[in-house]
């Protein structure tokens, strides 16, 4: 990153500079545990913004934070929360791990406060964005039509192209799985399942009532096409879903949930708009039937894993299938839908969901 060009960062709506001081580092020692953000600056918005209350001793701010981030503002050795506590002039109370609660910060004077919470919340962004996804939002797709559609697809595939290179019955998705994504979520506690709840439910009352009309949105699954540039060495084939009616109601839905998710800070912003797609085929399965995709590429704490895959030439199933009619669907429910975990009937577990009717 360059000095005089630092990375932007946006927090609560404001913009703020990352000017990064380098740590020592010890040996044998994770270098994540040793990152601290230094001076942080408003680019934007005044950092008034921050509820500080004045008692007898000074200034007092709090921050909500999920317990598995408290030890990044702590540090090594509470190197990090003692460096913010010299350099703000503030005291900073962190909640042991493990248990839920605030993080307070106190001081002297408002602006030591200000620019402690500022701070802190640089940190705890810059490592929620380090952690594994951990649910998504999605429509199910898993009717019992579209399944046995999928089936048929995954038997004529084998039957006619189980010759090309790659293909084998490995790479199909389990077809109790088939879901629609509109966004990755990563939540680290149960408040923050809450919060998420309360944002699909928002999400309701505002415009997906009016879009969806109160009724289930009736939609197609057909067609295939795949994801990367060259048709001879794919990775992922997906099947294509549009309204019936031929509108563009569930575009329109599904991106104005991701801009909402996306204004929130509960989702980071990658796309401007939502890909529909559903995956049949995933050279990830290969190896592991539970990858999840792209977003399968992390450990718990936020390293990065290389996934060797083995591509397939899918240059015969497009041409072949390039218009299969997988089915008919309602699309009646948005689920929060939990990552690596299975309800009764074989699909992700859901922790909680709005439905149109």
């Amino acid at each position: 990153m360059e000095v005089l060009r630092p990375q932007l960062i946006r927090i609560g709506g404001r913009i703020y500079r990352k000017n990064p001081i380098q740590e020592q580092t010890y040996q044998h020692e994770e270098d994540d545990d040793d990152y601290y953000q230094g001076f942080v600056e408003c680019a934007e918005e005044p950092c008034e913004a921050y509820e500080v209350v004045q008692t007898p001793q000074g200034f007092r701010c709090t921050v909500k934070a999920p317990s598995l981030l408290y030890k990044h503002i702590v540090g090594k050795r509470g190197d990090t929360r003692k460096k913010l506590e010299v350099e703000t002039r503030t005291s900073i109370s962190i909640p042991k791990p493990g248990q839920e609660g605030e993080i307070v910060i106190t001081g002297q004077h408002r602006s030591g406060v200000i620019s402690a919470r500022t701070r802190i919340d640089v940190l705890l962004l810059t490592f929620r964005r380090k952690q594994p996804f951990t649910h998504f939002l999605a429509f199910f797709l898993n009717e019992v039509e579209v399944q046995e559609r999928f089936l048929k697809f995954q038997e004529e595939v084998l039957e006619k192209c189980s010759m090309d290179h790659g293909v084998d019955s490995t790479i199909f998705q389990n077809p109790k799985k088939l879901h629609l994504t509109i966004g990755m979520l990563v939540l680290l506690s149960e408040q923050e399942i809450q919060q998420t709840c309360e944002m699909l439910q928002q999400c309701k009352t505002e415009f997906i009532d009016d879009i969806s009309g109160g009724k289930p949105l009736e939609v197609e699954m057909s067609g295939i096409e795949y994801m990367n540039d060259d048709p001879g060495m794919v990775d992922v084939l997906y099947a294509k879903v549009h309204m019936k009616d031929g509108s563009n109601r569930l575009q329109e839905l599904v991106d104005r949930v991701l801009e909402r998710f996306q204004a929130s800070g509960l989702i980071v912003k990658e796309w401007n708009s939502v890909k529909l797609h559903a995956t049949v085929m995933n050279t990830l399965f290969r190896k592991d039937p539970n990858a999840e995709g792209r977003y399968n590429l992390y450990t718990a704490d936020g390293k990065y894993i290389f996934k060797e895959r083995e591509s397939f030439d899918g240059r015969n199933i497009l041409k072949l299938f390039e218009n299969f009619y997988f089915g008919t669907l309602k699309l009646n429910s948005i689920h929060i839908s939990q990552r690596f975990s299975v309800d009764s009937f074989g699909n992700y577990a859901s922790c909680g969901q709005i439905d149109f009717s």
